[in-house]
C-alpha cells in the first residue's frame, strides 16, 4: 500500500506489523500517529541533522543508530553532509511517514540548525537519575534548577525525555557559539553541583556517582543529539518526549503518563508547550554570566 502526502508517494510496507506489542500498536497505527504528531515535532526537528533510531522488529527486538540516508531512499528526502555522514533533514510530513515505515522509532536531532553549525539554538541540562534513583527524584532536581533560575531572571522550559530523566531548555536564539555555550553549561553544573551536593553530582564515572542525580553539561556539543521534543520512545509503555507546564512537575508526573496513544489529546488543550523557543526573540541575553565567569577567571 502507498500514501500520497504532500504530493510525494509514501510506500508502507508490512503495515500489520506490530511494533508495541503490550500497546498492540502496529506499522499503520504508528504512522497514523506520526501524522498526528507531524505539526509539533516537525519545527523542533526543521533544519537539523537528524539520528534516528531504527527497530525494525519493535521494541522487542534489535535495534540500530542510523545517520546516513539509505541508498534505496526516495530521491525527494533532504539531507545535509557533515563530517562525511549524509544526513537526513526532516522538515515535511512526507519524510516522517516515510521514516515512520522504516521503523524508525526515535528522532534524535543536533542541538543546531545545519545551517548554523557551531551554535546551538537553545542551552540545554540534561539531568539524567543514577541507578537507585526515582523520577520523582529528577523532578525534586529541576524544579531546584528552576528556582534558581528564576532567581537570576533566567527563562526555562522542561521536557520528559521520554525515558527517566528531565531535559531544561534556555533559549538563547543560536546567540553563542558551542565554546561559549559549554562555558556557561559547566558553570551552572558546578553551581549546582556545589549548592546540592547531596543531590546533584557532575561526576561522568557511573560507579562514582552514587544515588546522585547526574547534571550531564557534556551532552551539549556540536554533532551530539538529544531526543526531539514529541519524539516517540521505544519504550514498554510507547513514551513521547513530552513538553511540560513547570507546574505540572509540582503536582506530580511521570513519562508514563504522555504516550503515543493519548499525546494527540494532550496536544489539543496545552498545544506546544515550546513553541516560544521557536521564535527568534525568544533568545536571551547571558552575556551577565559570561563576564561573571571571565572575572572569576574559572577555566572551563
Amino acid at each position: 500500500m502507498s500514501l500520497t502526502i504532500e504530493g510525494k508517494e509514501v510506500r508502507i510496507s508490512n503495515a500489520e506489523k506490530v511494533l508495541w506489542p503490550e500497546q498492540g500498536i502496529r506499522k499503520i497505527d504508528y504512522i497514523g500517529k506520526l501524522l498526528e504528531l507531524a505539526p509539533y515535532l516537525l519545527p523542533h526537528a526543521k533544519n537539523r541533522l537528524l539520528t534516528s533510531i531504527r527497530y525494525p522488529d519493535g521494541v522487542q527486538g534489535k535495534s540500530f543508530y542510523q545517520k546516513n540516508l539509505p541508498q534505496s531512499a526516495p530521491s525527494w528526502i533532504p539531507t545535509s553532509t557533515w563530517h562525511e555522514n549524509n544526513y537526513i533533514i526532516l522538515n515535511d510530513t512526507a519524510v516522517l511517514a516515510w521514516l515512520g515505515n522504516q521503523a524508525v522509532l526515535e528522532f534524535h536531532t543536533t542541538f543546531n540548525l545545519y545551517t548554523k553549525e557551531s551554535y546551538p539554538v537553545n542551552l540545554v541540562f540534561d539531568l539524567d537519575p543514577s541507578e537507585g534513583q526515582t523520577f520523582e527524584d529528577t523532578v525534586e532536581v529541576a524544579l531546584l534548577i528552576h528556582h534558581e533560575l528564576q532567581n537570576l531572571n533566567i527563562s526555562s522550559y522542561v521536557k520528559t525525555s521520554g525515558a527517566s530523566g528531565l531535559q531544561i531548555y534556555l533559549p538563547v536564539g543560536g546567540r553563542y557559539d558551542y565554546e561559549t555555550a559549554r562555558k556557561i553549561n559547566e558553570f551552572f553544573a558546578v553551581f549546582f553541583s556545589q549548592k546540592y551536593p547531596g543531590k546533584i553530582t557532575i561526576e561522568r564515572s557511573v560507579p562514582k556517582r552514587g544515588k546522585k542525580l547526574y547534571f550531564d553539561y557534556l551532552q551539549m556539543w556540536q554533532g551530539k543529539t538529544i531526543i526531539s521534543p514529541y519524539s516517540p520512545r521505544a519504550t514498554q509503555s510507547a513514551t513521547v518526549a513530552t513538553p511540560l507546564d513547570w507546574y505540572e512537575l509540582e503536582q506530580g508526573i511521570k513519562p508514563e503518563d504522555f504516550t503515543i496513544l493519548n499525546i494527540s489529546e494532550r496536544l489539543k488543550t496545552k498545544n506546544d508547550l515550546f513553541q516560544p523557543l521557536l521564535k527568534e526573540n525568544t533568545g536571551q541575553d547571558l552575556g551577565f554570566l559570561i563576564e561573571l565567569i571571565d572575572k572569576s577567571k574559572v577555566h572551563l
